[in-house]
């Protein structure tokens, strides 16, 4: 199935998924993507990609041109990412079976990067991306805990980042019940955005 509109935001039954592998749900990915700003050519990394709706979004904001180089440590998100970008039919992505920390050192420079589920690890992630991403470039990082936020935040400030954008996205889905329809909160999710200088 192809995605055949501009705007992201593909409804997250479209895409495979599996039990154990996250994805980045589709108001939040719209959300991220437009953080990113992305651009036809674009280089754009996916850190922690899960099931890949990221990386599939991010592939066709760049099109034919652009790369996208999806990363992940679990072997089933991987398998995942791979199936639905040819779902989707996005033949400009590579998928990474790895650390990120040891994987990243060896791309192309980046335009744009995407950090997701990294584990404990995503200030370190951070730290090493922003020796790939280009001058102007940007990185948007999806936090849930409050520490990984905290740890992200000193280290933008630390590192040679500008325009640093915070937004707390709070989405409630509506469920069909017996007796009428419910809306059914999700858990909010922190976007940290920002150009490196």
């Amino acid at each position: 199935m192809m995605w055949d509109h501009k705007t992201p935001g593909i409804p997250d039954s479209e895409f495979e998924r599996a039990e154990r592998v996250p994805i980045t749900k589709e108001e939040v990915r719209a959300i991220q993507i437009s953080k990113a700003r992305l651009n036809s050519g674009d280089t754009v990394y996916d850190v922690g990609c899960g099931s890949g709706s990221v990386s599939v979004e991010a592939g066709l904001q760049v099109e034919g041109r652009g790369r996208v180089f999806a990363i992940d440590v679990d072997p089933d998100a991987v398998t995942l990412t791979k199936r639905n970008l040819a779902k989707f039919a996005v033949g400009n992505a590579s998928v990474i079976l790895g650390n990120a920390l040891d994987k990243v050192a060896g791309l192309p420079a980046a335009d744009s990067i995407f950090v997701g589920g990294t584990g404990g690890d995503t200030a370190d992630i951070v730290t090493l991306c922003e020796e790939r991403l280009k001058a102007g470039g940007r990185i948007v990082i999806g936090v849930i805990q409050i520490e990984t936020l905290a740890a992200v935040l000193g280290v933008l400030d630390r590192l040679r980042f500008e325009s640093v954008d915070v937004t707390q996205v709070t989405v409630a889905k509506s469920r069909k019940t017996s007796t009428g329809t419910m809306m059914l909160a999700r858990n909010p999710v922190t976007i940290i955005s920002a150009t490196r200088a």
